[in-house]
């Protein structure tokens, strides 16, 4: 069996619902599973919905309206016969959806949020599986939260492979094409889960370690992995082949590759991941597998902006230690803030850090007790994976240069902006 994973942006609308079966058409789906996103922004839409309904705002009915008049564009332009039954099913799942927010007892904001945002998934499956048979591709529309079951950490759960494993088993030996949900599972109990970040390419990989799966491909609106991003490199290059451990690396230092927990899985069972376009899809795209670190082999730029640098040393000029460390470790977590890369000496520590959820303030009041504590916000950090000069000094032509780190195959460089 194949795993075929379409996220949000390849049926934002009806034209890419129709793309999805054209690409269908040219690739195959006998033996075929599809993994769907929530179409377009709607995940989005449905936090807004999230965040009236705990605001008690006034504004919750209309901005549930419009997630149905979005989905309800879609379908019109799609379906000729407006008593298809496709309008009854996606009609039940949003009649479930609104029985939930008027009947939920819950304060549990992680709770409340998967069993809401979920929906995305579910009406996209429903009314892509209906396409596919009207356009006589038949399909069987499987619900996933009777397959992946994880504990109940709601917005983040883990998985638990043994029962996964023996529910999604019972699918290995049938031929049918398959769509289902990405990103959701449920709990022990029946509630709905959600699997954290890039939980739909997670969830193709779960189905396909589970299945034993020939392949996954994940379908995007570009031709493959590049070796940067072109919004912000000139001349980016189409990777041919990624090593697991070369993309588990990438995805570390902040590319959009894959993420990490989507590959261990794939590399347990030596599961090959194409990335292509579903624009031009017999391309060959890019292959994520055991082999070749990269080909081509050249470097590989990532870019990370608003990042802060924050350098402390100590008051007295004492040595910053190792319980110091932790200690200034320990802090970072509590406040949420991600590192992205450690720079010390003798008395002076340096970290460059993603401020997510503005909690930088509280951290540096805290730190100023101990520490001399200075900052630069709005930095840019760049990693040049497979990094030699000429890609040094490219990055750092026209910018003022705050910190430059070397390791064997990897060069991080902390900037401001581009000087005038």
């Amino acid at each position: 069996m194949r795993i075929f994973k379409f996220g949000g942006a390849s049926v934002k609308d009806a034209a890419g619902v129709k793309n999805v079966f054209d690409v269908l058409q040219k690739v195959g789906y006998e033996e075929v599973l599809l993994v769907v996103s929530a179409m377009g922004k709607t995940t989005n839409a449905l936090e807004l919905v999230i965040k009236n309904y705990f605001d008690k705002s006034n504004e919750l009915f209309e901005s549930i309206q419009e997630v149905k008049k979005y989905h309800n564009e879609i379908l019109l332009n799609l379906f000729d016969d407006e008593n298809h039954e496709v309008y009854f099913d996606v009609k039940s799942h949003f009649a479930d959806f609104e029985y939930f927010i008027r009947s939920n007892k819950s304060p549990n904001y992680n709770f409340v949020y998967d069993q809401i945002v979920s929906f995305g998934e579910i009406i996209s499956t429903t009314i892509l599986s209906h396409y596919m048979n009207y356009r006589n591709i038949p399909t069987q529309w499987i619900d996933v939260r009777n397959y992946i079951k994880t504990d109940n950490t709601y917005r983040d759960a883990e998985v638990n492979w043994e029962i996964t494993q023996r529910n999604i088993g019972k699918i290995a030996k049938k031929k049918s094409l398959f769509i289902t949900q990405g990103f959701v599972g449920s709990d022990e109990n029946g509630f709905t889960t959600t699997l954290g970040r890039e939980g739909s390419d997670y969830t193709a990989a779960i189905f396909a370690y589970c299945l034993n799966a020939e392949s996954v491909t994940i379908w995007k609106d570009v031709p493959g992995v590049m070796n940067a991003d072109p919004r912000y490199f000139e001349n980016a290059t189409l990777l041919n082949q990624i090593s697991y451990r070369e993309a588990i690396e990438l995805a570390f230092y902040g590319a959009s590759v894959i993420h990490p927990k989507t590959l261990q899985p794939l590399q347990k069972k030596e599961i090959p991941l194409f990335v292509k376009s579903f624009i031009n899809p017999l391309l060959p795209g890019t292959s994520v597998s055991k082999g070749e670190d990269l080909d081509p082999k050249l470097p590989c730029f990532i870019v990370k902006k608003d990042q802060l640098l924050l350098s402390l040393s100590s008051i007295d000029f004492s040595f910053i230690m190792e319980e110091n460390i932790s200690e200034i470790f320990n802090l970072l977590h509590l406040h949420k803030l991600k590192v992205s890369l450690i720079q010390n000496s003798a008395i002076s520590f340096s970290v460059c850090i993603e401020d997510k959820f503005g909690n930088f303030n509280e951290l540096k009041k805290i730190l100023s007790k101990k520490f001399k504590v200075s900052f630069n916000d709005n930095v840019s950090l760049y990693t040049i994976r497979h990094f030699d000069e000429k890609a040094a000094q490219m990055v750092e032509r026209n910018k003022n240069v705050l910190l430059r780190q070397i390791s064997r195959e990897t060069m991080q460089i902390v900037t401001t902006s581009e000087s005038n």
